[in-house]
């Protein structure tokens, strides 16, 4: 439901101005990107910029529908809010370079991540998201995400469990009691203050995904902080079948691998093991017995796929794109 209700105790203060450009990827985009434009351009505190970077595998990948989208989209760019496009060929395509490169264009003190598929539960978004940076320690915040109404109820408990109603700002003091999830940021819906990205050089590239925690991580060891900003909502869920889910699940394991000297001092098993128990207590809470072996493999699926991916590099090349989420990056 789109909410255009603004909290009055809940805005930026006049004195507090800063600039803020939101930058996108965009790949073969449906309705949900056409909505995410539409709300972004209706927000109490509009971005100068859109920047939309459009991957393109050949020059005649995209469909007409998709065409008709973009158009779309730049016919709402406006003197107040200005929407680009630049184009990026699927080759070139990186989780952490493209959106370097969309940084690259912003003079925006505040630049602010999504993704195509994360629709603006109201007009607040963009202002809920700059309140923690008056606060000059923060680096960092990150928005809530709420599951789409065609969710099932274990996707709807997970986005509950994985972001809930409160707002809090972890510091590298927090790594002790919160572990990997001090570390945790989602560049579906996540601002940056533009100073520090750049201090930390922006997001690593070649990277198979997973660039937004290794900014988060970057952010804390530094000395900085990172708000998670339950006001900043967004609507944006998945259905994976198992067989998605373990392939996802390898990719964030292979991430964590790959930045071993990053993650080996924290252990995120613990956390979905967690997630699991209070998803199953959930379930039985309400009634709803029918879906416990649905989570049962689930979760079976999400494990042994972390597993796979921590031991990715015991395997040949051949097994692992088929086991990838990502396989064009294993090229």
């Amino acid at each position: 439901m789109w909410d255009k209700e603004v909290q009055a105790n809940n805005t930026i203060p006049r004195q507090y101005s800063v600039s803020v450009d939101v930058i996108i990827p965009v790949y073969k985009p449906d309705t949900k990107f056409n909505q995410l434009i539409e709300r972004l351009t209706k927000q109490t505190v509009k971005p100068n910029r859109i920047i939309l970077l459009q991957t393109v595998e050949t020059e005649t990948d995209s469909t007409e529908k998709q065409e008709k989208a973009l158009a779309y989209a730049l016919s709402l760019s406006s003197s107040i809010c200005r929407i680009e496009s630049y184009e990026i060929k699927k080759p070139d395509f990186d989780h952490g370079g493209t959106r370097n490169y969309g940084a690259s264009l912003s003079q925006a003190e505040i630049i602010v991540f999504m993704t195509q598929d994360a629709v603006p539960a109201d007009v607040n978004l963009i202002n809920s998201l700059l309140i923690p940076f008056q606060d000059r320690k923060v680096a960092a915040a990150y928005g809530r995400q709420l599951a789409m109404q065609k969710s099932g109820i274990i996707e709807s408990y997970t986005r509950q469990f994985n972001y809930p109603d409160h707002s809090y700002t972890k510091s590298l003091e927090d790594l002790p009691k919160l572990g990997i999830k001090t570390y945790f940021c989602s560049n579906v819906c996540a601002a940056y203050r533009k100073s520090v990205y750049e201090e930390l050089s922006g997001f690593v590239t070649k990277t198979i995904f997973n660039e937004d925690m290794i900014m988060a991580a970057g952010i804390i060891n530094a000395g900085y902080s990172i708000t998670y900003a339950a006001d900043a909502r967004v609507y944006h869920s998945h259905i994976y079948t198992y067989m998605q889910q373990f392939k996802r699940n390898f990719d964030l394991a292979v991430s964590q691998k790959q930045y071993d000297h990053i993650f080996s001092s924290v252990k995120s098993e613990t956390e979905g093991t967690k997630m699991v128990k209070q998803t199953l207590n959930y379930l039985i809470e309400k009634k709803q017995y029918i879906l416990i072996p649905d989570l049962i493999f689930l979760s079976g699926f999400k494990y042994l796929g972390y597993l796979a991916g921590k031991n990715y590099d015991k395997l040949p090349k051949n097994v692992i794109k088929k086991l990838s989420l990502n396989p064009s990056y294993w090229n």
